[in-house]
C-alpha cells in the first residue's frame, strides 16, 4: 500500500510517516501544503492519503475533493484535530473514506489505516452516527424507474454496507470471500456512477436499505 502523508506540522508529519513505515506501508511522499499534495499525488500515485484539514494554502477539504477526481482515486483518511460537525461532513462529502481525530492512539491510527486500505469507512467513535444522521436528513431523491438495476446479491451487500458493516464482516455474514464482497461493491459503484463508499452509503440510505430486513 503506497501512502502519502499531508500535514503542515513537520514533527507530526514525520511521526505519522515513521509509524506507517514501521507498520510495513510504503510512504511515497510527505508534504506540508495542499498544492504540493496535488502535485505529488499526480507524480507518485498514492493508493491512500492521510490528510490534515488545516493546511496553509488549500484546505484539506479542497485537496480531498480534487484527489477524489483522480483515476484511480486514492482512499483518503482525514487525520485532524477538529471534531466539529461541519469539518467532518464537508470532508466526507468531498470524498474522504474516513475521519480520525489526532487524539487517537498509535494503534487506533494504524487500525484505521488498515481498514481504510481495505475499503471500509472508518470514523472516530461518535462521528459515524453524525455522518449517517446527516445522510438521512439529506435523503430525498428517489431513483428513477429506469435507473440502474442491481442484482439480488449486490443489493444484499449494499444493504449491509448501509448498516455500517465492514467488508470483512459482510463476507462472514454472507459466507463470501473478502475479494468477492469488494467486487460486488465495485460493480455497484460502477452501475450507480458513484466514486466512493461514502457516496454509496448515502445512496443506500436514500433507498431505505439501512432499515431492518433483507440480510
Amino acid at each position: 500500500m503506497r501512502v502519502m502523508v499531508v500535514d503542515d506540522h513537520p514533527m507530526w508529519r514525520d511521526g505519522v510517516a515513521r509509524d506507517l513505515t514501521e507498520a510495513g506501508y510504503e510512504v511515497v511522499a510527505t508534504v506540508g501544503e495542499g498544492g504540493q499534495a496535488l502535485r505529488a499525488a499526480a507524480a507518485v500515485r498514492p493508493e491512500l492519503v492521510v490528510l490534515d484539514l488545516r493546511l496553509p494554502d488549500l484546505s484539506g477539504v479542497e485537496v480531498a475533493r480534487r484527489l477524489a477526481a483522480h483515476d484511480p482515486q486514492p482512499r483518503i483518511l482525514v487525520l485532524s484535530a477538529s471534531g466539529e460537525q461541519e469539518d467532518v461532513l464537508e470532508a466526507v462529502k468531498a470524498g474522504a473514506s474516513g475521519y480520525l481525530l489526532k487524539s487517537a492512539s498509535r494503534q487506533e491510527f494504524l487500525d484505521a489505516v488498515r481498514r481504510t486500505a481495505q475499503g471500509d469507512a472508518v470514523f472516530t467513535p461518535g462521528l459515524a452516527g453524525l455522518v449517517l444522521g446527516e445522510y438521512r436528513r439529506l435523503a430525498a431523491q428517489p431513483v428513477p424507474a429506469d435507473g440502474p438495476r442491481l442484482t439480488e446479491r449486490e443489493t444484499q451487500v449494499l444493504r449491509l454496507v448501509a448498516k455500517g458493516l465492514s467488508y470483512r464482516q459482510i463476507a462472514e455474514r454472507l459466507v463470501l470471500s473478502h475479494r468477492t464482497v469488494q467486487n460486488h461493491v465495485q460493480n455497484t459503484l460502477n452501475k450507480l456512477q458513484l466514486h466512493n463508499r461514502a457516496q454509496l452509503i448515502r445512496y443506500a440510505i436514500e433507498q431505505g436499505l439501512d432499515g431492518p430486513g433483507g440480510d
